[in-house]
C-alpha cells in the first residue's frame, strides 16, 4: 500500500469508531497504520457503546402509524443528522412527504439523510446505506429488560435495534479514510422503504453520480462465530384477505349456527396456502424457481452451519429451503378476539395476513394472479354468503450479486485480515428493499457485509449485538475500506 495513504488512514481511521462497541483486540493485531487503528477501537469501545445505548433509547418504530412513534422516527434521523454533521460531513436531510394510511389519515414519512464525508476525484467513493427504524417491542411480550435501554449481560448488549440495525450503522458512521464515503439513512425499511425509490431514481445522477461501490450491513452471520458474505436474498409479497360479513360483530349465542361466520371462511382460506411440511399449495408457485446449479451445490457443503436444531435434516436441505426455494408465513388475523378471557361474539369481519418470500426468478405480478386464483377456488367451494377480498400490498423482487466484484475481493481479504479466516458465502431468506433498488437504478456493485451473529434475534424479543461482534465488526469495515482504497489504486495505474 502507498505508505502517504497508510499515513493518512492512521489518522482518519481513529475517528472510525468515536460510535462502536467492543472486545479485547485479536491475538495478533496487524503492523502498521491498521494496528494503531485497532487499538484505538478497543480502547475506546465503552464510549462507543454508550453511543448506541443512546441511540437505542429513541423507540424508532415505523410499523405502527401512530403520531407519538412518527415523532420518535424524526428524532432519531435528526439525532443521526446532527452526529455526522459533528464529525464533519456534508447532510442533506431530505423530505420524503407524507404516508395515507387506510382509513385516509396521513403521517408524514421521516427524511432520508443524503451525507458525504470527502470529495477527492482520486479516492473510491464507496456508499453505506443503513436504517434507522425498528420493529415494535414492550417488554410484557417477552423481553427481560427494557427493549429501548440498552443492557449489557455477558457480552452481549440486548436492546431493540442494536443489530438491525443501529449498532452497524455506527459502525461505519465516522469512517473518513482513504475513500471518500457517502451514507444514505432512511427511517421506513422495516415498513417497505416508503418514498425510497423515488428519491434514488432523483439522485441517481447527482448524489449517486460519482459512487463506486454500495455497501448495506442488514443481515447476520449464519454462524455464532464464523463472518459471512451475504450474495443473496429473497423477494417478498405481502397480502391481506378480508372476509365480511357485515362491521358490527354477533352475538354468538344469538346467530351461531345460522349465518356463514367470517372466521371460520377465514380459516378455511388460510389452512389452503401451505401444508404441514411448509409446501406451498398455490399451483404453479414453484413454476419460476431457478433450477439447481453444480456450483451453487458445492456451496451450501462449505458453509459452517450448526446442525444441532435441524437433527432431522441436512445441511443442504435447510440452506435450500432457506435462500433458493419460496416459503409462505401466515403472520395474523386482524378483527378477531385475542385478548385474555373469554369473550363470545363472533367477528364480523376479520383480515387475515400472510406472505410469500420470493426467489430467482418469481415476479410479483404472476405471484399476486396465482394467489387470487387460489383463493377465490377455496371460497367458491365454501358457498359462503360472505365477501371476500385479496389485495398484495407489498410487492419486492429477490436480489442476487456478483461476487467476483472487486468489492467482494476486498471484503473477503478484510475478513481474512480481522478474523483469520475465509467467510461463508451465504444467502439470506429475508428482504432488504434497497438492494434491487440500487442494482436497477444506479447499476452499482452492491455488497452485503453482516455484523452481527446467527443468534442475535432480530426482530424478535431480547434482540441484542455481542459486544465482540460489535468492536471487530468496526475492525473489518476498517480493514475493508483499505482494501478498496488499494484496488482502486491497482485499477487507476493498471495500463488501459
Amino acid at each position: 500500500m502507498d505508505p502517504t495513504l497508510g499515513n493518512m488512514a492512521s489518522c482518519q481511521l481513529a475517528l472510525l469508531l468515536l460510535l462502536l462497541g467492543s472486545m479485547s483486540a485479536p491475538s495478533s493485531p496487524p503492523a502498521g497504520p491498521l494496528g494503531r487503528v485497532f487499538q484505538y477501537i478497543d480502547l475506546h469501545q465503552d464510549e462507543f457503546v454508550q453511543t448506541l445505548r443512546e441511540w437505542v433509547a429513541v423507540e424508532s418504530d415505523s410499523i405502527q402509524p401512530v403520531p407519538r412513534l412518527r415523532e420518535e422516527l424524526f428524532t432519531m434521523m435528526s439525532l443521526a443528522a446532527e452526529e455526522l454533521r459533528r464529525l464533519g460531513a456534508s447532510v442533506d436531510v431530505v423530505d420524503s412527504g407524507s404516508q395515507k394510511l387506510p382509513g385516509g389519515q396521513t403521517l408524514p414519512i421521516p427524511p432520508v439523510i443524503l451525507a458525504e464525508l470527502g470529495n477527492d476525484p482520486k479516492k473510491a467513493t464507496v456508499c453505506f446505506y443503513g436504517h434507522l427504524d425498528v420493529q415494535p417491542a414492550r417488554q410484557e411480550d417477552g423481553w427481560l429488560t427494557d427493549p429501548y435501554t440498552l443492557t449489557e449481560v455477558d457480552g452481549k448488549l440486548y436492546g431493540r435495534g442494536a443489530t438491525d440495525n443501529k449498532g452497524p450503522v455506527l459502525a461505519w458512521i465516522n469512517a473518513d479514510l482513504p475513500v471518500n464515503l457517502k451514507f444514505i439513512m432512511e427511517g421506513m425499511e422495516e415498513a417497505g422503504s416508503l418514498a425510497l425509490e423515488e428519491l434514488v431514481r432523483r439522485e441517481k445522477n447527482r448524489f449517486f453520480s460519482s459512487v463506486d461501490y454500495i455497501v448495506i450491513s442488514d443481515n447476520l452471520w449464519i454462524s455464532q462465530r464464523k463472518p459471512a458474505l451475504v450474495y443473496g436474498m429473497r423477494g417478498n409479497s405481502y397480502f391481506t384477505v378480508e372476509v365480511k360479513c357485515r362491521d358490527q360483530d354477533f352475538h354468538s349465542g344469538t346467530f351461531g349456527g345460522i349465518l356463514n361466520e367470517p372466521m371460520a371462511d377465514l380459516v378455511a382460506l388460510l389452512g389452503g396456502l401451505v401444508d404441514a411440511s411448509g409446501h406451498i399449495l398455490v399451483p404453479g408457485i414453484y413454476d419460476h424457481v431457478a433450477p439447481l446449479t453444480e456450483e451453487e451445490q458445492k456451496m451450501y457443503e462449505a458453509i459452517d452451519l450448526d446442525l444441532e436444531e435441524y437433527r432431522n435434516s441436512s445441511q443442504e436441505e435447510i440452506l435450500m429451503h432457506l435462500w433458493r426455494y419460496p416459503s409462505l408465513s401466515i403472520h395474523g388475523i386482524e378483527g378477531a378476539f385475542d385478548e385474555p378471557g373469554a369473550k363470545t361474539v363472533i367477528p364480523g369481519r376479520v383480515t387475515g395476513k400472510f406472505s410469500i418470500r420470493l426467489v430467482p426468478h418469481m415476479n410479483t405480478s404472476v405471484v399476486e394472479k396465482q394467489v387470487e386464483r387460489h383463493l377465490e377456488y377455496i371460497f367458491s367451494k365454501r358457498n359462503s354468503s360472505n365477501k371476500m377480498a385479496v389485495s398484495m400490498t407489498l410487492g419486492l423482487l429477490p436480489w442476487t450479486a456478483n461476487i467476483t466484484d472487486n468489492q467482494y475481493l476486498a471484503a473477503k481479504k478484510a475478513i481474512k485480515t480481522v478474523f483469520g479466516t475465509e467467510p461463508d458465502m451465504i444467502q439470506d431468506g429475508s428482504t432488504i428493499p434497497i438492494a434491487r433498488i440500487f442494482q436497477d437504478i444506479i447499476q452499482k456493485s452492491v455488497l452485503m457485509l453482516p455484523l452481527g451473529a446467527v443468534d442475535d434475534g432480530e426482530h424478535a424479543q431480547n434482540e441484542k449485538i455481542n459486544r465482540w461482534n460489535y468492536i471487530e465488526g468496526s475492525k473489518l469495515f476498517a480493514a475493508f475500506f483499505l482494501e478498496v482504497a488499494q484496488l482502486h489504486i491497482n485499477d487507476r495505474n493498471s495500463p488501459a
